[in-house]
This record gives C-alpha cells, structure tokens and sequence, in this order.
C-alpha cells in the first residue's frame, strides 16, 4: 500500500490541507494520506506551537468522515527536534510492507537542501510536489524521485487564521467546523505566543 506522508504542525489544520490531500488522492495512486504531526519542526520557534496533542486532536476533529486519511502521532516518540529522514527510517521499521510518498509544497522543496540527509530522502523515496503561491525554483529539476501535482492552489495559511482570531476575526469556511469550535471554546491563539510561523 503506497501511503502519502503530508508533515506539518498543523497550527491549526485548515481546509486548504485537507481539500490538497484530498487532491492528491485523486490525482495520484496514493491509497491513503497520514497527517503526520510534528511536535517540534527544528525550521520552527518551539514557542510559537500550540501544544501538540491539541493540534492532534485538532487534526483528527477535521479528518472525521473523511476516507483515506488519518492522523499520524508517529513523531511524539522519538527524539525532537523532528528530522524528516529519522521519521522515515522508524516507518519504514514500524511497517516493512508499506510504501511511504513524501507530499510537500514547492516552497519547503526549495529548502529540501537544508534538511537532515535530502540525499537519503530522495534515494528511497518519491516525493509528490504540490504548486503554491509565487516562483519557487525547484533545485532537483529531472530528479527521479520528484513528482509534480497539479493540485490546487490554496491561499490560505495557519499563521493568518491564527492572526484572524487574534485580532477577534471570523474563521468560518476556513477551517473544519469541529475544529473551529475547538479553537472558539477553548480560547487558543488570542495571545501573541503562538503567532509565529
């Protein structure tokens, strides 16, 4: 079974991730898409992340009903800051007959070079590449490995929906309504703390 692996911290999960997997299921032979978690990106200010489990469970309020995807909490075992290439290495362990994709956006391609080891990532496995906003050049021009998508472009990113409540906006349509609940009753992101990227 071929699994795509979309990596995010989800601070919130929106409707742009989730209608991206779900053309990406479309256009692809990927059985399944897992939202994998990261409790700590190592490109990411720790003080700007809300609590992990609540962005889990945030995550898994927006995929209920949703076939072929799932939530992923694979990363809150093992050893932070969360190195792509060491997550890989534990699924590949975990579940020997499964197939793992990369999915990623053109801007974090760009930056694929910075990673822990890109050479292992794009040695042993396909990475599925999806358009965003702007000219990203793509620094594996006729790499194997690499797949573009033609999946919609979604403007729309965690950080301004976190701006949005903190400056007493509306959030409907932009993210899952569970999820949107979640945010309003329990007050997250009216601070300042989580307003980083």
């Amino acid at each position: 079974m071929n699994i795509g692996l979309f990596f995010g911290s989800f601070n919130p999960i929106h409707q742009g991730h989730l209608i991206l997997a779900r053309a990406i299921l479309n256009l692809t032979d990927l059985k399944e898409v897992w939202f994998v978690v990261s409790p700590h990106n190592p490109l990411k200010e720790r003080s700007s992340l809300l609590n992990q489990y609540e962005r889990l469970h945030m995550v898994e309020l927006a995929l209920q009903g949703h076939s072929g995807m799932r939530v992923s909490s694979i990363e809150f075992g093992l050893s932070q800051p969360s190195y792509t290439i060491h997550t890989l290495t534990h699924l590949k362990e975990k579940y020997p007959n499964k197939k793992f994709t990369l999915i990623m956006g053109a801007d974090n391609l760009k930056s694929l070079p910075k990673w822990k080891h890109p050479e292992l990532i794009l040695g042993n496995y396909t990475v599925l590449v999806y358009p965003r906003v702007g000219h990203y050049e793509n620094p594996y021009v006729g790499h194997p490995s690499i797949q573009l998508v033609e999946a919609p472009i979604i403007e729309l990113s965690s950080t301004q929906i976190r701006h949005f409540i903190q400056t007493g906006k509306q959030i409907d349509f932009m993210v899952p309504d569970a999820v949107r609940e979640f945010i309003l009753k329990e007050g997250y992101y009216r601070n300042s703390f989580s307003a980083g990227s």
